[in-house]
C-alpha cells in the first residue's frame, strides 16, 4: 500500500480522535502519510502541519473536518489533484464531492479505518 501517500486533513494528536487513529492505522499499514490541521502536532513519525503542503505527490486526502470548515481547502486540493477524497462520517460534504467528481477525482463516503480493516484502502 506504500504507493497511496495519503493526506489527513485534521490530525490530532489526540488518541481519542479518529484523524489520530487513521494516522496510526495508515502508518501500521505502511502508507506515508501527511497531515495538516489547525494545530501543529505529531502523531507517530508523521508531523501535523498548519500549512497546506507543497507535495503534489498525494494519493488519497481522508477528510476529518466537517463541511463548514472545508471551503478554505476546495482550491487547494483541486490543484493538488488526488486519485482520490474520502469523506469520513462527520466530514460528508456533497457539494465538493460533485465538484471534486466533476473533475475526474473520485470522492467516497466512508470511513478510512473500516477502509484499510477490510482491504478497501
Amino acid at each position: 500500500m506504500t504507493d497511496k501517500k495519503t493526506l489527513v486533513i485534521g490530525g490530532s494528536e489526540n488518541p481519542a480522535r479518529y484523524s489520530n487513529m487513521a494516522i496510526r492505522a495508515l502508518r501500521k499499514n505502511d502508507v506515508e502519510v501527511v497531515s495538516i490541521a489547525k494545530r501543529v502536532g505529531k502523531v507517530l513519525d508523521v508531523e501535523i502541519q498548519t500549512n497546506f503542503p507543497k507535495d503534489k505527490n498525494i494519493h488519497t486526502v481522508t477528510m476529518y473536518i466537517g463541511a463548514q470548515r472545508q471551503p478554505e481547502y476546495y482550491n487547494q486540493l483541486l490543484e493538488l489533484k488526488p486519485k482520490r477524497v474520502i469523506f469520513n462520517p462527520g466530514a460528508e460534504n456533497d457539494y465538493f464531492a460533485e465538484i471534486l467528481e466533476n473533475k475526474g477525482i473520485e470522492t467516497i463516503v466512508g470511513c478510512t479505518l473500516v477502509m484499510l480493516s477490510t482491504g478497501q484502502f
